[in-house]
């Protein structure tokens, strides 16, 4: 986790501290239950939870130096607590196995995570929603292979956002109830020597569900797909984020990021005004991206059980869930402040002399008798004039100078077939489509 691209509350999800909470929380729902079971005496979750109302600190360094010595930081954490309760300690860890404590700690810090990265969705969606909404009919280019192609609206381009991030959701809720089960089975996963209640007690007391059938670990293909689902969140905010940054370049300029006072935007070039913000997002879902390979190899361990996942998952839980806050975060701030020129979109809607509104003129040939063939030779030919000419010949003005095209196309049926507001009649589908009637 770097800190210049962290916030607080995830970051303090993957802290040492937080972690050894969780795990004395396992631990004492556990014995806790198995008390209950008459397995282990009362007196040894009381004497658990008495000492855990006493809102004690958690000496990370004296773990950590225990640690050192047993080379197991489960074992370490069990020493230290009993060093701090005493003997009743001793019934802890009745049956289970260091798994049963590191697998559903990490399924509670994924589904917490999964809870910030929830509300993050939610905040960029209701930027999206707003400026969408403020822009649902503002004329703007629509282009295919970066060429233009036919008119759009600004707010049908964030639309398409919103819809996309409203899929990443359904995912992201998806993902998190498929991660967030509880595995207290034992060595090899059989429960020979723990009871099937214990894993489902600690399950309810922590928000989980027990994992149908574990093998002494919770199964990776649920956390390959948990962060695979974090790889296409990423991978939409790198899309939303590269059409701003096409958006901003001096020849476009149709949008940009918001320059603050006194920001500088080059070292050598005081003119500059670079779209950084975004340009960061695209780095950042690199970052998240690159969980993604290492959690689908996780998922073959050999037979019961290996460890080769965990120094894996020690990365790329933080760091994937951090950067992933961080850029949702970071995203809702541009599209709420992003600067929008409507003047330089109805510009370039006219640069190229009408070539916008030749599909048209290409349909209402075909109605008007000739073949597609034909048609599509007649408005090309005239296109192409205005396509070399950069923009200053018009269409309109060759098509109705081709005696070939008013033939067909009398010159004010030609001039009705470049209505603007032609293009724009469907806006309030889909809009009631994506945001609902």
């Amino acid at each position: 986790m770097i800190p210049r691209y962290s916030r607080p509350d995830m970051v303090t999800i993957w802290e040492p501290e937080a972690r050894f909470r969780i795990w004395f929380e396992i631990e004492a729902h556990a014995t806790q239950k198995l008390a209950d079971l008459g397995v282990v005496p009362q007196s040894a979750a009381k004497a658990l939870w008495d000492w855990w109302a006493t809102k004690p600190a958690i000496d990370v360094a004296a773990i950590d130096a225990i640690e050192a010595v047993t080379k197991h930081d489960v074992i370490a954490f069990l020493d230290w607590v009993a060093g701090q309760v005493g003997p009743e300690a001793r019934f802890m860890h009745q049956g289970m196995t260091s798994s049963d404590v590191l697998d559903t700690c990490l399924a509670v810090q994924l589904a917490r995570a999964s809870d910030i990265l929830l509300a993050d969705l939610d905040a960029l969606m209701a930027a999206i929603k707003r400026r969408a909404m403020e822009h649902k009919f503002t004329p703007t280019m629509g282009r295919s292979h970066g060429i233009h192609a036919e008119p759009t609206t600004f707010g049908v381009k964030l639309a398409q956002a919103y819809a996309e991030f409203a899929r990443c959701r359904t995912r992201l809720v998806a993902a998190r109830a498929d991660i967030a089960t509880c595995a207290i089975s034992g060595a090899v996963g059989t429960f020979a020597n723990v009871d099937p209640q214990v894993e489902a007690h600690v399950a309810g007391q922590l928000g989980l569900t027990p994992e149908p059938v574990s093998t002494q670990v919770i199964p990776r293909d649920r956390h390959a797909m948990f962060f695979a689902t974090l790889g296409v969140i990423a991978s939409s905010i790198e899309r939303l984020a590269t059409e701003i940054r096409h958006l901003q370049r001096t020849e476009v300029l149709e949008a940009e990021e918001y320059f603050s006072p006194g920001q500088k935007g080059s070292s050598a070039m005081p003119h500059k005004r670079n779209p950084v913000l975004t340009e960061n997002l695209t780095g950042l879902a690199r970052m998240v991206r690159s969980a993604v390979t290492p959690a689908l190899e996780n998922v073959a361990l050999w037979h019961e059980r290996d460890i080769s996942h965990s120094s894996v998952e020690r990365y790329i839980g933080p760091d994937a869930t951090v950067t992933l806050d961080f850029a949702l975060a970071r995203l809702t701030g541009v599209i709420d402040k992003l600067v929008i020129y409507p003047d330089r979109m109805e510009k370039n809607l006219n640069k190229m002399g009408g070539l916008i509104h030749s599909q048209r003129v290409l349909l209402a040939l075909t109605q008007a008798g000739r073949t597609r063939d034909e048609a599509y030779r007649l408005v090309q030919r005239n296109a192409m004039k205005v396509w070399e000419a950069d923009g200053a010949l018009n269409l309109l003005d060759l098509l109705k100078a081709d005696p070939e095209v008013t033939a067909s196309l009398p010159p004010a049926e030609l001039e009705a077939l470049f209505d603007l507001g032609y293009h724009f009649k469907h806006v309030d589908t889909i809009f009631a489509r994506v945001f609902g009637a």
